[in-house]
């Protein structure tokens, strides 16, 4: 792996250690701390009609902590933003180079057999095997499903938080009405659509990490890889329980997958920041 990927690989992982602690830690603390006593529990479980009202009531008496809230939701995905494409670098780079250890023995095989191998039999002009590894569009794929899912949960998250705050500050009674059917809108944005997406590319990954095993990967990264067929699992299941719960913003599985996420990121982050050279 070049130096200059791996240097990029590792400053990233920083960002993902932040991410996740944001996700992890200094949200649900926020939420406890600063906005617990405001009410803001009170607004989300409130049920029917009446919880689009009770909401609107406390962004327009808490805009600041709201605003606050949605900032640090916002912060923490948009460090996750390069995350699907270094997770499929790190990927092909090691399947390339276990594609051309196993080139390499076979080369070394013919010469000691026939005594005149043909080296360059199966390269391509640019040095590379000139089939690299298979089952590359599944991991392309997984890149591109976590890269708009995270950019659909970002515009959806960024949208949502500007309507709230112009409807909350707004009088007319066609605005705050409009609510009720716009509002659930951007709950199928960011916690349908964005995070089933996101699940479906940390499916994908694990699969693609999963199937040559030990064969190809340390231990650490075989079990991150399991772990993302289960991080991806509870993200599409949490997806289709906000689905089928209409109006409801998001359901109890939302949390848990989002905090299983956020660890399942920093590990992903720890990883890439403990990446050395080969020798």
């Amino acid at each position: 792996m070049k130096r200059g990927l791996l240097a990029r690989l590792r400053s990233n992982g920083i960002y993902y250690i932040i991410a996740g602690l944001l996700l992890l830690l200094v949200i649900p603390l926020y939420q406890v701390l600063f906005l617990g006593h405001t009410g803001f529990s009170a607004a989300l479980d409130a049920t029917g009609l009446g919880r689009y009202t009770a909401y609107l009531a406390w962004i327009s008496s808490h805009s600041l902590p709201f605003l606050v809230y949605r900032a640090l939701l916002l912060c923490a995905f948009l460090l996750l933003i390069s995350f699907p494409f270094n997770l499929n670098r790190i990927i092909i780079a090691q399947e390339l180079m276990a594609q051309q250890e196993r080139e390499e023995e076979e080369r070394q095989a013919m010469t000691e057999q026939a005594g005149a191998a043909d080296s360059e039999e199966e390269e391509e002009e640019d040095g590379l095997p000139a089939y690299p590894w298979r089952g590359k569009g599944f991991v392309v794929l997984a890149a591109w499903l976590g890269l708009v899912g995270l950019s659909i949960y970002l515009l959806g998250t960024a949208a949502s938080s500007i309507y709230f705050i112009l409807v909350a500050s707004s009088t007319g009674a066609a605005l705050q009405n409009s609510v009720t059917t716009i509002a659930p809108i951007f709950s199928i944005i960011t916690n349908v659509l964005g995070t089933g997406l996101l699940g479906l590319g940390c499916l994908f990954f694990g699969a693609m990490i999963g199937r040559t095993g030990k064969n190809l990967w340390p231990g650490a990264w075989v079990a991150f890889g399991y772990a993302s067929l289960f991080i991806g699992a509870m993200l599409c299941i949490s997806a289709v329980a906000v689905l089928s719960a209409a109006g409801s913003g998001q359901s109890t599985l939302t949390t848990i997958a989002t905090l299983l996420f956020a660890i399942w990121i920093i590990w992903l982050g720890t990883m890439l920041v403990r990446l050395k050279p080969e020798p």
